[in-house]
């Protein structure tokens, strides 16, 4: 395996691991030969990921999802479902949700016109990671990049985590991706996830125009203690976090603030 700097300067540097081979299969892929949900009967069935809530698979007619307390005793025990610990992700992932959507109403009060001039300053919330705001940030690993690699060189950085799963992290990339056309040059926007390489590549809509990398061991995520997503982190050019939390509480203006505070 080789190793490329993302971020480097006199901070940190921050780097990716890049995994030399190809079709990393996660440890919780399985075929089964028939899946029964409720009345729905799925047929050549091949599980690509399971978390404490749901399963995730293809199979004959394509693509599904289902949660775990809906499948038969059998395949609970199988899949290791813990109704305790299932209650507890639905929490999340209903906070997740409800985070997500303050953010996009406070980012709507602060935007001064349509052209998505808002506030210079990111309006202060919470978030739900290990803060490293105005420290070097963590060295970040994952296995492949799906993309070509990005020139960060004497760049911002914008890291974001997400997952396919999570419609939060879907609706954040149309702004993503405004933000790496309006800052071309200056910003690199890159996206993380722990979904495996075959589920990213199915997800063509929304189209993100910026380099993925996959990080199916969760280093990255344990790295910066992410407790849900989408969470990002800004990084300038000397390996410095300046901004931390949720991407909907970041606009063009306040992005560009940042830049020109914490620029060489």
């Amino acid at each position: 395996m080789r190793y490329i700097a993302l971020v480097s300067g006199k901070g940190a540097v921050l780097f990716l691991i890049i995994v030399a081979c190809a079709g990393l299969l996660r440890a919780d892929e399985e075929k089964i030969a028939t899946l029964r949900v409720g009345t729905e009967v799925y047929t050549n069935v091949t599980v690509s990921r399971v978390t404490a809530t749901d399963i995730y698979f293809t199979h004959s007619r394509g693509m599904g999802n289902a949660k775990l307390k809906s499948l038969e005793p059998e395949l609970q025990k199988k899949f290791h479902y813990d109704p305790a610990k299932a209650q507890a992700s639905e929490t999340v992932q209903t906070e997740a949700k409800a985070l997500y959507t303050k953010s996009m109403k406070d980012a709507e009060a602060i935007e001064a016109d349509a052209a998505g001039n808002g506030s210079a300053e990111v309006m202060a919330h919470s978030i739900a990671a290990k803060s490293y705001l105005g420290q070097p940030a963590p060295s970040l690993v994952a296995e492949k990049w799906l993309t070509p690699a990005p020139d960060t060189a004497g760049k911002f950085v914008l890291v974001t985590f997400w997952a396919t799963w999570s419609k939060p992290c879907r609706e954040a990339i149309p702004r993503l991706n405004e933000f790496g056309r309006k800052f071309k040059g200056r910003l690199v926007i890159m996206a993380l996830t722990d979904d495996p390489e075959a589920e990213v590549r199915k997800m063509t809509e929304p189209k993100m125009e910026f380099p993925i990398a996959v990080d199916t061991k969760q280093r990255a995520v344990k790295a910066l203690a992410v407790e849900r997503v989408p969470h990002a982190i800004l990084v300038d050019p000397k390996g410095v976090v300046r901004f931390e939390g949720h991407p909907g509480y970041l606009n063009t203006r306040n992005l560009e603030t940042l830049m020109e505070r914490y620029g060489e």
